[in-house]
């Protein structure tokens, strides 16, 4: 069932259940009963509360089963406010939109796979690791958490997968999992891919650690924007389908002065995180500055996230 905007969906919650200290379990459906656009390992959606609320979650679920969408939610007290929303005001057969899946955190194919998870960043490495233990690749997952109510999942992940799961509760262990980082990604191992999710500080931790493993080993996602350093100038962006051509001043961004003018583009987080304003870009010099593309990728990329980045010379066009 669509709602008004093609990529909107109207969705059934069918279950909310909190699993862990602050983390709600989250099932929804559509209301008639409908298959569901399929998904890969690493795909999210938007949870769309009203026009300016709009969270990212990721999909814990199988993607085989077509009819239902799996999210776990950490209530964050000092928040925003969409969490707590998600958590305090849904219930069993409330409706809510959402937008996706989209994924810009896919599981690539390998015979070693290393899972470093932090709080709630294990959502979207369950299905990942369902998947690479389905393909008989060899995996282990290390997940960190405050305590071990906390930590969502822990006991079903022990439970199904055994020693592959390594739990470092802080509260609980010598090790936490910064302290054991180092450790993990000392001495690179060929062929292995290593995936993590969770804090900034872990994220950041992963990637200064692992600048000597080869390039592409390394995967992770955020859910909040990375710190971009430089200063902004303003230039030219031509919208290559009218043939108008925009000035982006320093102060604003260009989703801000091409929604302005009247051109749809759809947006979510504004942050540079969620992907949903990518943009392709025919000609032009691009300044990255979002969350979602590594920076192999960034190489490489003939399109941008329109929210945040921006043109390193005068002039961008873009196919809008």
């Amino acid at each position: 069932m669509l709602d008004g905007n093609e990529n909107d969906r109207t969705m059934l919650v069918t279950g909310h259940a909190r699993i862990a200290d602050d983390v709600w379990h989250i099932t929804l459906r559509d209301p008639d009963g409908a298959e569901l656009p399929a998904w890969e390992a690493g795909a999210h959606i938007d949870i769309v509360l009203d026009a300016d609320t709009v969270r990212q979650y990721s999909l814990c679920s199988s993607p085989a089963d077509r009819h239902a969408y799996e999210i776990a939610v950490l209530r964050e007290a000092e928040g925003r406010g969409g969490s707590r929303r998600i958590c305090d005001e849904l219930a069993v057969g409330s409706s809510v939109t959402i937008r996706g899946p989209r994924n810009h955190f896919p599981l690539a194919h390998a015979k070693h796979y290393l899972f470093i998870a932090g709080g709630i960043g294990v959502t979207p490495l369950l299905p990942m690791i369902e998947a690479a233990h389905a393909e008989g690749a060899e995996w282990s997952l290390v997940y960190g958490g405050h305590t071990r109510s906390a930590m969502a999942f822990a006991a079903s992940l022990v439970a199904q997968y055994g020693e592959h799961v390594e739990l470092l509760p802080r509260d609980e262990v010598a090790t936490s999992l910064s302290r054991r980082l180092p450790e993990l990604l000392e001495h690179p191992q060929g062929g292995m891919l290593v995936y993590v999710c969770g804090p900034e500080s872990l994220l950041t931790a992963a990637e200064e650690h692992m600048t000597h493993w080869a390039k592409g080993a390394l995967h992770l996602e955020r859910f909040s924007p990375k710190a971009v350093e430089g200063e902004n100038h303003g230039f030219d962006v031509v919208l290559q389908r009218t043939g108008r051509t925009l000035y982006v001043p320093p102060e604003r961004s260009i989703v801000e002065v091409v929604q302005d003018a009247g051109v749809v583009v759809l947006t979510s987080c504004k942050d540079g995180v969620c992907g949903t304003c990518e943009t392709i870009v025919l000609e032009g010099e691009i300044d990255h500055r979002d969350s979602v593309f590594n920076a192999e990728e960034r190489e490489t990329a003939e399109s941008m996230m329109v929210c945040v980045s921006r043109c390193r010379g005068d002039r961008l066009v873009l196919d809008l």
